[in-house]
């Protein structure tokens, strides 16, 4: 089978923030073999539909391809075979994760504004494909709903979310880790990129409340402020 071609940077940066999405190319990797999303589902602990979203995910960044899987057939693939995913280039290093955040940044444009422009946009598309995928069939959603499933976004993205505060007409959310907190000291465009995700996926999901990412506000420290819109 042909490979996808890989995505551009910006593309490849959004598909690989994502924690489980890099357990999953690892685990791929690691195996050096073709698997489906029943067997990666046993190994990560989620769902099958879930698993092969984030596949179908790495597999538009051109990182992993479909692939025939041969053996027992499962119930619902009777009478064709099953459909696996492995990388699309097996044994190759692991990616450098902190430097495709840099080149990403330096690519986005001459000027701070232009940068922070585009990097908002490319998370404003993310966070509409992680609302998409949490609340497919039920927008819009409530405050509260709102809250815990930007909150499990949040901790599945890497951000260690916590210490969820009330401090008068919002809930305050502490951020005590983010992948490329290294690269954002120096690259603020990467905290627009996440400002972009946090806002769009709000959006996205029809809910009452606006987002604000506060970076930096302690040197490991970021929050987010959710208010009611309006």
């Amino acid at each position: 089978m042909t490979p996808r071609p890989v995505a551009p940077a910006a593309d490849v940066h959004a598909v690989l923030a994502a924690p489980m999405r890099r357990r999953l190319l690892a685990h791929l990797e690691s195996t050096g073999s073709s698997l489906d999303a029943h067997e990666l589902a046993a190994e990560v602990g989620l769902h099958p539909s879930t698993v092969r979203f984030h596949l179908e995910t790495l597999r538009s960044a051109g990182l992993v391809e479909r692939t025939a899987v041969s053996g027992v057939s499962r119930p619902d693939t009777v009478g064709r075979p099953r459909t696996g995913y492995a990388v699309t280039r097996p044994g190759r290093s692991e990616p450098d994760y902190e430097e495709l955040a840099r080149r990403l940044a330096a690519g986005l444009g001459d000027t701070p504004d232009v940068r922070d422009a585009r990097a908002e946009g490319v998370g404003a598309a993310w966070g509409r494909e992680l609302a998409a995928t949490a609340t497919p069939d039920e927008t819009p959603v409530l405050a509260d709903a709102a809250v815990r499933r930007t909150v499990q976004m949040l901790d599945e993205l890497g951000f260690r979310p916590g210490e969820l505060q009330d401090p008068g007409p919002g809930i305050r959310i502490a951020l005590h880790g983010c992948p490329f907190r290294e690269v954002a000291r120096d690259n603020p465009e990467v905290c627009a990129l996440h400002r972009g995700l946090l806002t769009a996926s709000l959006a996205s999901m029809g809910s009452p409340l606006t987002g604000r990412l506060r970076p930096f506000v302690e040197p490991e420290l970021c929050v987010v402020d959710l208010e009611t819109a309006g």
